[in-house]
């Protein structure tokens, strides 16, 4: 599905240890129930997905997301896990990385409010199983092109859209922000946050 035309990449990128892969097991690896943060957001992922598929057309408040969070959820929570001061959001972890393409991220991803920036993580929490699937099988075949690895993320992403389809389409077919990430890996900073975000965009459109 790209357009990309540049020259072969020699090495195969580590999509073991992106930006999001360090966030993603820096928070989820606490087994203590009562100090997991990323418990607290869970409970938000699956209470934005559930009114997601529920009432697709609906307008997700914070209200609302408090209340399909019950009996675990309260203004308080949601704050933690979503908006300007939120613990540990994705987009702070883009930032501190520092790197060009990790900017470029923060910068595609920033949203204006709360439940968008809740929006775009619960898109990362359901889509990364298909992730890890995918990167099994990856590590599995051994070293391939970035064009072999490309189609990869898509056919996972086609996968995950296909099982939750209205997820996917909320915020205008946003694409989980770890999967940018791993096709701007691929292509080895040869491919802006934009460029690939519009990609993927593009294809959840014409999968989801």
């Amino acid at each position: 599905m790209s357009n990309t035309t540049l020259a072969p990449l020699t090495a195969s990128p580590d999509l073991n240890n992106t930006v999001t892969s360090r966030w993603h097991r820096r928070l989820s690896a606490n087994p203590a129930a009562k100090r997991s943060h990323w418990r607290t957001k869970t409970v938000y992922f699956r209470a934005v997905a559930t009114l997601v598929a529920g009432a697709p057309t609906a307008q997700l408040t914070w209200k609302s997301i408090v209340e399909a969070a019950a009996p675990n959820g309260s203004r308080s929570t949601f704050y933690e896990v979503a908006g300007a001061h939120a613990r540990h959001p994705l987009i702070e972890a883009f930032i501190n990385d520092g790197r060009m393409d990790s900017i470029q991220l923060a910068l595609y991803y920033r949203r204006p409010d709360a439940v968008a920036q809740l929006l775009d993580e619960a898109k990362v929490w359901s889509y990364w199983p298909f992730r890890e699937r995918m990167l099994d099988a990856v590590t599995a075949a051994g070293p391939m092109s970035a064009e072999a690895l490309e189609a990869e993320v898509t056919d996972s992403l086609a996968k995950w859209a296909r099982l939750n389809p209205q997820l996917a389409a909320a915020l205008n077919f946003a694409p989980p922000a770890c999967a940018v990430e791993d096709l701007m890996l691929i292509w080895n900073g040869r491919l802006a946050a934009v460029r690939a975000a519009n990609q993927l965009t593009d294809y959840l459109r014409r999968t989801a």
